[in-house]
């Protein structure tokens, strides 16, 4: 269980987070050998309900936010009790941004490197142009690095490349499964890939579910694999 009566934060946020019972799993993101870890997506477990109907709840309740903190503070407890050394992918929402107490509290709070931490920018639940715009600068400010999730299914797609300018994407699991045996499939993959890497951005092929969809995509050439044919949340 994550506890945040202890964080530096304001009074009524701490009563916001108190309501939460929540924990957090991970799994790791590879490098093309399959083996070496270069980063590990926190995913949150509420108590007793799923992520989308906690998240639905707290949209209508207009208390998004409160998520937003709890899975900064909430994922990167978890991580530095794990003892993990590799990067750390936290979902992040793309209406809903830090107050300046709030990042300097999480900074020094946690004293964790800038360099470890990816924001990885969700597609849901609705898009703010400058809450996204202000997260981009809080990033550039130090070494973090952006993620779009689930590219090229819904809303994340290459409008919302060029206005962000992300360092990583990763193409949703729709777009993947079966890519080994269909060969349109491939070369839009082929396409994004390329795409991606003339802008200098790294992709990571997410959903593996088989081994001929993991050696396709090494061929195709993804730069990360993220999915249960390689390792399952724990």
């Amino acid at each position: 269980m994550i506890y945040f009566d202890h964080l530096p934060l304001a009074e009524d946020i701490l009563q916001a987070l108190a309501e939460l019972q929540i924990e957090y799993v991970f799994q790791p993101i590879f490098y093309p050998d399959g083996k070496t870890v270069y980063a590990r997506e926190a995913l949150m477990r509420p108590h007793g309900r799923t992520v989308v109907d906690l998240i639905e709840e707290y949209t209508r309740l207009e208390k998004l936010h409160v998520l937003e903190v709890a899975t900064f503070f909430g994922a990167t407890q978890a991580y530095l009790m794990r003892g993990y050394t590799e990067k750390i992918s936290i979902n992040s929402f793309p209406c809903e941004v830090f107050s300046k107490r709030e990042a300097e509290a999480f900074r020094n709070y946690y004293g964790v490197q800038d360099s470890i931490l990816i924001v990885e920018l969700l597609e849901y639940p609705e898009f703010s142009l400058p809450m996204s715009l202000a997260k981009r600068e809080h990033v550039s400010h130090g070494n973090s690095l952006i993620a779009l999730d689930d590219y090229g299914s819904g809303f994340n797609d290459i409008e919302k490349v060029d206005l962000l300018n992300p360092e990583i994407i990763k193409i949703d699991r729709s777009l993947l499964t079966d890519v080994d045996k269909d060969t349109d499939k491939q070369q839009r993959i082929k396409n994004i890939i390329d795409r991606m890497h003339s802008y200098g951005i790294k992709v990571v092929a997410e959903g593996v579910e088989t081994k001929g969809e993991f050696d396709c995509l090494i061929g195709l050439g993804a730069d990360f694999f993220q999915g249960y044919y390689l390792a399952r949340p724990a």
